[in-house]
């Protein structure tokens, strides 16, 4: 996890030059679309922008020498608990693995391995990746890691149409584009970026009647003070594809977020946007475009709901620690230390971060959806289920 730190490191020349390109291009999409872009869009061009977006260009992003670290990196014991939950689901219904976003590919890696070294490989890993540096990165990995097995992993443009297995998507959902929303006494308002003399600036424009109103007057906390929040319904169109697309198994959702009383809460007034740079975490998403990521938490109930609504159920709900555990991590852990204890297993420094509520323990969370599979899921059975 990134330290909050105002002074943030110079980039390089070639680096700053990149972000000067992005800027340029965002700039222009501002005038050629009216002056005034909502923040989706916004945001939509400095992640994805193709060839000079965060995530579609080639500066490093993941572990330490990137932004930010997630949890593949930190720690293998991550992969091999997800392989734990992966091999119940597909020996009950089949099928593949399909990883949303895979990053540095770690994860597909070290998730590959294990099942495969437990018999219970799938015939295809798929990999929904949408830029081709990091599809570069990835292949890489997995090639040196298993050569005779390149022909199973398989990288996709677009979610299929019909899926049967396992979904994964860890830190996905924080990083699709969201709209932000501000409360005022003259009503709502959308919160959108217009082009000054000094570059990018914040400008809140009168809402249309819709589903973005509609949902912002229903959850943001009664009152008349000022509010401002984001709401994910690009993310939820997301997950409600991948659940329409689950012919049988298990999608997961890992990410930092809340329930919805928690999300909207009346002391959670500034929203919760917050921008990763050089393993530091800030609130200027006019920061150097293109060498920052840019992340917001995660409304679980909105996404329970949206995979609801595209015909799935929800399996379970709980902290990455709770699930981590149920998964069998200190079973896992102790296979190399019979002596080790949970209170030990807490005190390891890779295992510890994971865990700990004050790393990523009770931040992130786990949702699981699917349909097709009776038995309860391995990483809900002794967990502290939340409710959503």
């Amino acid at each position: 996890m990134p330290s909050a730190d105002p002074i943030l490191p110079p980039p390089s020349p070639e680096a700053a030059e990149h972000s000067r390109r992005l800027a340029a291009h965002i700039a222009a999409a501002i005038l050629d679309e009216g002056d005034w872009i909502p923040f989706s869009r916004f945001m939509e061009l400095a992640l994805y922008a193709q060839g000079l977006g965060y995530y579609a260009a080639g500066s490093r992003k993941f572990g330490v020498e990137g932004d930010f670290v997630t949890a593949p990196e930190i720690s293998p014991m991550f992969a091999r608990c997800l392989a734990m939950q992966a091999e119940q689901v597909l020996k009950a219904v089949g099928g593949d693995i399909l990883e949303l976003g895979p990053g540095s590919g770690v994860l597909a890696a070290d998730l590959y391995g294990e099942l495969k070294a437990a018999g219970a490989a799938p015939p295809r890993y798929l990999l929904l990746e949408v830029s081709p540096e990091l599809r570069e990165r990835q292949r890489a990995r997995i090639a040196e890691r298993f050569p005779d097995d390149l022909e199973r992993f398989v990288w996709l443009d677009r979610l299929p149409e019909k899926l049967r297995g396992f979904v994964v998507a860890n830190e996905v959902l924080d990083v699709v584009p969201f709209s932000l929303v501000r409360r005022t006494g003259n009503g709502l308002l959308e919160r959108g970026v217009i082009l000054t003399e000094a570059g990018f600036a914040w400008d809140d424009a009168p809402m249309p009647d819709g589903e973005l109103k509609r949902r912002a007057a229903a959850v943001f906390p009664p009152g008349e003070y000022e509010y401002l929040s984001e709401i994910g319904l690009a993310a939820e169109a997301l997950v409600r594809t991948v659940a329409h697309s689950l012919e049988a198994g298990v999608a997961l959702f890992i990410d930092y977020g809340f329930p919805e009383r928690e999300y909207y809460h009346p002391q959670r007034s500034m929203g919760t946007l917050r921008c990763h740079y050089r393993h530091r975490f800030h609130g200027d998403p006019f920061f150097l475009p293109g060498l920052q990521d840019i992340t917001a938490h995660v409304d679980f109930t909105a996404m329970a709901r949206a995979g609801e609504q595209g015909g799935a159920e929800v399996f379970g709900f709980t902290t990455q620690a709770y699930f981590l555990i149920s998964c069998g991590l200190a079973v896992l852990v102790s296979e190399g230390d019979p002596n080790m204890t949970l209170s030990r297993l807490k005190a390891t420094s890779a295992v510890h971060r994971l865990i700990n509520p004050s790393e990523m323990g009770e931040l992130f969370k786990v949702l699981a959806l699917g349909r097709g599979i009776d038995a309860p899921l391995l990483g809900f059975q002794s967990a502290r289920h939340i409710a959503l």
